[in-house]
């Protein structure tokens, strides 16, 4: 196996599996950026070993539809052209990206169903039910030389999930008796938090009782437009209480279409209006399910924090529900959401004041659970930060694994599954690729540049010089941004343009006549003169004009 993402960060799910010289990819995730990160849309697995190794990738199994598994594949798709496989949400709801990037001819979409066995490649893999915070989520048995893999993918044990569809313990502990489990790949996200994950259902219960306490109000609810789940037990909450149902922001829009289409989602003749006839309606008959509850800057509920939204505006009656947890990183962007949301007069209830939400992952007991019914051989740990991973191995050594039989993985290891156990076979290329919009791949230099404007701005200088008298011709020009402010350091800046007068009349002096040399002459100086005299390494930018 080949891990190029998910080993030490949520998202950029992506490893690889080979046999007989053949490779299948499980997953294909994007990683939304870091604060650190400006300028960054999203962030991608290193596919460099999936594009020299191109010709051997039979296939791409996808766990489940959520983008830190599927939203790497427009891109994967550029590099190779590969059949697909997945639920047919899962393939539904990644279908949206391929198609947006133009590359749906690249890509075979084979749909599967619970408990169905594909050949793909050298391998015999089984799709196994698993309860998510996204419908028809797999876990993946495959069958291969050396035994059986089991990954997890994301999960938990959801003894109560909205549409009745449980982990098939059932066929794991099947496979466990027959012919055994040689290694299981496990989600690791919850491997700090002891206990059992609260059942999606009870999500429904508090939902309802919010929507009856505050009747003659309305309503928006904002949850990932995915947890289609959560969306229903909305519009269960929503039709108990007389109210009808609207859409907001159009990947909301757009998967509740596809629940509609494929029976995932049941909504009761005349519940769902659009977005646009709710002005005209009882604030109290409406409920607004929205995206935007990890407050991203465009989403929906951020411009409607704002007034920003063109739909309609937040009004101090209305009740604004955040279906959900904030991803690590992302709580000041969704404290800023509930503050401008607040200021206009909304009530906001989010995790803090109401049980409105629960976890997707399996949490200590559910792993402990999962390996007390795989009996694995050997056990690596998955999807998660590294401190979840460490604390996954820990649980399943006290579940009775040995440490020789427990690893410790990182993006970028290469693991080999001998009849002795694990082996650790070198590594691969897996570091951070960043997408800024539509210009594609950027480097760490340009977002070293970007870090660098952040933090201490740029200083720039013109400086115009008579090549055939070898002298600098007026006084060299200086402006900056986020260095200091100019109008009140006149006497900082003609310092600065000063010392770049005379370290370019010295080179000149000395021969140089260059104005690529002449240009690192000024950079020298100016970069010099700006840290001496304010301890600050801005970027700088020089510019010489010769005459």
């Amino acid at each position: 196996m080949v891990f190029l993402g998910g080993l030490g960060e949520i998202g950029r799910n992506c490893a690889s599996i080979e046999a007989e010289g053949r490779i299948v990819v499980i997953d294909c995730g994007i990683m939304f950026p870091e604060p650190e990160m400006p300028g960054v849309d999203l962030v991608l697995p290193d596919f460099s070993y999936l594009r020299e190794n191109a010709d051997r990738v039979d296939g791409v199994v996808l766990t489940h539809g959520h983008e830190d598994h599927t939203g790497g594949l427009p891109y994967l798709l550029r590099e190779i052209e590969v059949p697909i496989y997945g639920s047919r949400l899962t393939l539904g709801l990644a279908q949206n990206r391929i198609r947006e990037a133009g590359l749906l001819d690249r890509a075979e979409l084979i749909p599967v169903v619970d408990g169905e066995r594909k050949k793909i490649g050298p391998f015999e893999v089984e799709f196994l039910a698993t309860t998510h915070s996204v419908p028809h989520a797999f876990a993946l048995a495959f069958h291969t030389p050396a035994g059986v893999i089991l990954h997890s993918g994301d999960f938990k044990l959801d003894l109560n999930p909205v549409d009745g569809r449980r982990t098939d313990l059932a066929r794991i502990g099947a496979l466990a008796q027959d012919p055994g489990i040689s290694l299981l790949l496990s989600d690791s996200t919850n491997a700090e938090e002891p206990g059992f994950t609260a059942s999606e259902s009870s999500v429904g219960k508090v939902l309802k009782r919010v929507f009856e306490e505050r009747a003659g109000r309305r309503v928006i609810v904002a949850c990932f437009a995915s947890h289609l789940h959560r969306v229903q037990q909305v519009i269960d909450a929503a039709a108990a209480t007389g109210r009808h149902v609207a859409t907001l922001g159009r990947s909301m829009g757009n998967n509740v279409s596809l629940g509609v289409s494929l029976g995932v989602l049941q909504v009761p003749e005349g519940v769902l209006v659009d977005i646009d006839e709710i002005s005209t309606m009882d604030p109290g008959k409406i409920c607004v399910v929205s995206t935007g509850s990890q407050g991203e800057p465009m989403s929906a509920l951020s411009l409607l924090a704002t007034g920003d939204n063109k739909r309609f505006r937040v009004d101090a009656d209305d009740v604004i529900v955040i279906s959900a947890h904030p991803i690590p990183g992302n709580e000041w962007s969704v404290g800023r959401v509930i503050d401008d949301l607040y200021r206009q007069g909304a009530e906001v209830i989010h995790t803090g004041s109401e049980a409105v939400h629960v976890s997707g992952h399996a949490c200590q007991g559910e792993l402990q659970t999962l390996i007390s019914v795989a009996k694995p051989r050997t056990f690596i740990p998955v999807h998660g930060e590294f401190r979840h991973l460490v604390h996954h191995c820990d649980l399943a050594r006290s579940m009775g694994l040995k440490s020789s039989e427990v690893l410790l993985c990182e993006d970028g290891d290469a693991v080999v599954l001998t009849e002795n156990g694990l082996i650790r076979d070198g590594v691969v290329p897996s570091g951070y690729v960043y997408v800024d919009g539509t210009v594609g791949d950027i480097g760490h230099g340009v977002l070293r540049d970007r870090r660098v404007l952040a933090a201490e701005g740029v200083v720039m200088v013109v400086a115009t010089v008579d090549i055939h008298a070898g002298r600098v011709s007026g006084t060299p020009q200086i402006a900056t941004k986020g260095w200091v402010y100019a109008p009140e350091a006149e006497e900082l800046i003609e310092e600065a343009a000063s010392s770049v007068a005379d370290a370019l009349n010295n080179a000149m002096h000395d021969g140089a006549r260059d104005v690529d040399v002449l240009a690192r002459h000024a950079r020298k100086a100016l970069g010099k003169f700006v840290g001496d005299r304010t301890k600050r390494r801005p970027m700088i930018v020089p510019v010489v004009l010769a005459v």
